[in-house]
Order: structure tokens, then sequence, then C-alpha cells
């Protein structure tokens, strides 16, 4: 058991840690050092909350850590790097169902009912906050899985009226907010239940009105969901570490859903409250003839060029090529040739996805460049290897205003002297949008897995 006064320093300390630990994760360099910090304060975090005053049933609480323990190292060793953005998405959920329980908890609890006046106003606003955004990101992380999962199509589900019925809704929860802190004594938790309801509904509805295009930033937005979530139930546990680091991770992941909307010239507004590609634009029909190369003949082309780009997108991943690819780069580098990576923001199904699986190769990270940084290059290039990736290379975003991702940034591969497109076919990319670069004279299609294409180029190159 240790003091109040020691659980404080010690949250104080925790929170250090966690800045320390967001400000880490900003760069590859010192990513490791920062999800250590995170480790080492969540540590110090979980045992000050433990060991502190009040705390009872020790027993229950040590087997469902193990538990908790045993089922998460089990899954993170387990789960594939392509399915990273599916775990994170049910883990937003988990919180979201935390907070809705401890909301329903702290209703119920005894000491509840024993506050008076504006404290428990305050408290009784705190729980409905706190049930009402955990409802919306339980469910709405629950449809964002189903939709990584495609157990659910990624295609926006919109119906008309929807606004109409969301605006109602949200009218209701707002009048029976006030309804719950005048009557909690009465009718409380049959409208707490009625608005957690609606929050649910409200979830869904909002996940499944997000194309495909927009899941990175739906993941972004969930994780700061679930940020605000654990703030709020800091707040109905009288927590204040709990308030702290759910406030980091909110506002984190709120800034982080902004960049990747300006990085699509999307507004987050419209990203959450429209869904992707509800306006009917399918883009200009393609004519045009597409032409295929061997790996040789790929192979070939790279032993010519002097300056290669690699653009890696979700294909990528899938196939798990990031190994042949590292591969492949040493062997350019080894001729003299200067080789560089282009990272689109949302590239891939996660925030940072082509950043992590090239540190997971151990690709130096001074060739990995952002999109804004690699553009400029691109005309000067010789060869662009596209792998895996389609809509955050296509040139009707920028040529096709029919198009529905019309003005969304992308890398402009098309630019360069020669471009090698591998593609296991002809398919559309998340966003179920064509590609007119595969009909560009200065473009190849190379068809195949990515991996095994990548190890046949390496096998060809001198």
């Amino acid at each position: 058991m240790i003091t109040a006064n020691i659980q404080i320093a010690a949250y104080l300390f925790s929170s250090i840690l966690f800045i320390l630990s967001l400000s880490g994760l900003s760069a590859q360099e010192s990513a490791k050092k920062g999800v250590i910090y995170g480790i080492v304060g969540m540590t110090i975090a979980i045992l000050a909350t433990i060991f502190g005053e009040n705390i009872h049933g020790y027993v229950y609480i040590i087997i469902a850590m193990l538990i908790a323990s045993i089922v998460g190292v089990r899954v993170g060793l387990k789960v594939q790097m392509t399915a990273m953005p599916q775990l994170i998405a049910l883990l937003h959920s988990f919180v979201g169902l935390a907070a809705v329980l401890v909301g329903f908890g702290s209703f119920i609890n005894p000491h509840t009912n024993l506050m008076q006046g504006a404290e428990k106003s305050i408290h009784l606003v705190e729980i409905y906050i706190g049930v009402f955004i955990g409802a919306i990101t339980f469910t709405g992380s629950i449809v964002a899985w189903g939709k990584l999962t495609e157990n659910i199509t990624s295609k926006p589900f919109v119906y008309k009226g929807k606004d109409a019925v969301n605006v109602i809704l949200l009218l209701a929860s707002i009048v029976l907010g006030v309804l719950f802190v005048m009557q909690s004594d009465t009718n409380g938790m049959v409208i707490l239940s009625i608005m957690t309801a609606i929050a649910a509904f409200f979830g869904v509805m909002m996940v499944m009105a997000i194309g495909g295009a927009d899941m990175p930033v739906v993941i972004s937005m969930l994780n700061s969901l679930s940020g605000w979530t654990a703030s709020a139930s800091g707040f109905m546990l009288g927590n204040d570490l709990l308030i702290v680091t759910g406030a980091l991770v909110g506002s984190s992941g709120a800034i982080l859903s902004i960049i990747m909307c300006n990085a699509m010239n999307r507004s987050f507004i419209s990203v959450i409250t429209g869904g992707f590609g509800q306006e009917i634009k399918k883009g200009i029909k393609l004519e045009g003839t597409v032409k295929s190369i061997t790996h040789e003949e790929a192979a070939e082309l790279l032993n010519e060029a002097q300056s290669v780009v690699i653009v890696p997108g979700y294909g990528m991943a899938v196939a798990k090529a990031q190994y042949p690819v590292h591969d492949l780069v040493e062997k350019l580098k080894k001729k003299g040739k200067t080789v560089h990576f282009g990272i689109h923001p949302v590239a891939g199904r996660l925030p940072g996805h082509m950043n992590v699986l090239l540190a997971e190769a151990n690709v130096p990270y001074d060739i990995v460049l952002e999109m804004d940084e690699i553009n400029p290059d691109l005309p000067e290039t010789d060869v662009v290897l596209v792998i895996g990736a389609n809509d955050t290379v296509n040139p009707g975003a920028q040529e096709d205003p029919s198009s529905p991702i019309y003005g969304m940034p992308v890398v402009e591969v098309w630019k360069a002297k020669r471009v090698i497109v591998m593609k296991r076919s002809m398919a559309v990319g998340y966003a179920g949008v064509e590609n007119p670069l595969f009909y560009k004279e200065n473009t190849d299609m190379l068809y195949g897995d990515a991996k095994e294409s990548v190890e046949k180029i390496n096998a060809k190159i001198d």
C-alpha cells in the first residue's frame, strides 16, 4: 500500500514519460526509445494504481491482468503487419466498451447517490458524456474492423435523409442528457440506456458512411476518440493520470487526423459526416493500351537507370515484399545508383504503415522520403518502381475533375522518365477508382506477386 502523495508523484512521473513517448514516436530514429518510455510509464502507472489506497480485490485484479496479458502476448506474436490496422481498430473498441461499463458502474455506485447539488450534477454530466463517447467509439471501431477485414463492404453506406436522422438523434441525446441530470434518481438508468443505444447507432452509421479511401483517417480518428473516452473515464473515476493520458492520446490522434486530411485535400468534418464517395463520381472512361513487361525487362531498366524511386503501397504489405525490396536497394546502391523511397501519408491502411514495414526490413531512414519531399525530384528520375500502390499514385487526382479523388495530393510518379507498376491485376484500389497511370506512354505493368517479382528482379540485377 502506498500513500496518496507517492501515488500522485508516480502519476506525474508517468505523465512525463508518456509525453516523452509521444515525442519519440514522432520520428523513426527515436521510435524505439519512445516505445520504451511508454512501457515504463504504463508499468509505473499500473503499479501505482493497484497499490494505491482504497483498492480491494487484488486476487481478481491479478487474475484479470494475467489473462489479458496472455491474450495480448499471443495476439501480438501472431498478428501480421498487414492485419495491424484491424487489430488497432478492435483494441479501440475495447476502450469504448470499458468507458461504457465504467459509466454504468459509476452511476449505480452508492457514492453517487450520496452526492448533492452541483457536485452530483457535474458527476452525472461526466458519466453521460463518457458513456456517449464510449458507445460511439465501441460500435464505430467494430465497424472499422469489419471494413478493414472486408467482412463489411468498404463502400460508403448512405441513405436519403441520413443527415436529418443524425441531427434529430443528436438533439434527442442532448434532451436526454438534461433529463438524466434532472431525473437521475427515478429514470436515470432508463435514460442512460436509451442514450447508449442512440450513441451506438451513431457509431455504426458514422463509420459505415465512410469509404475505403478514408479508412486511415478513420483509424486515426477512432484513436483520438478512444483517448477522449479514457479521459472521460478518468473524470468519472477521479483518476488524474487517466485524464492526462486520455487527453494526450485524444489530442495527438486529432492532430494526426487533421494532418492526414490535409494530405488528402479533405476536411476532417467532411470525412466524419459525409463519407468518401457519397457524391456520384466515377471519373472519365479510360481508353488506351496497357503495356506489360517481363521481370528480365524490368531488371534491365533498373540496370540502366542512374536514379530510382520506389513507391510502396498496401500490395507490398500483403506480399511481405519489404525484405526483398531491401535487398534490391542494396544491390542498386552497390552499383552506384541513387535510390529513394516515396511515401504517401495515407499509403496502406494505417498512418505510417509503409514506414514501419521498411524499418522492419532495415531500410535506411535517410532514403525514405515523404510525398512532398520526393515529388520535386520525380521529373529527373530515370525509373519509378511502384510496388502495390494504386490510389496514392493516381494522376486522375490532378487531371480528372470528375474523379472521386480529384484534388487529393498524390505521388506524381508519371512525371518520371519510366514507370514500372507491380500489381497482381488491373483491379482498382481500395478507393474503387480507375487509375489512368496504367495507360500512360511511359508506364509498364509487371504482373504478379510483389515479393516473387522483386526476388526475380534481384536475380537479374548484375
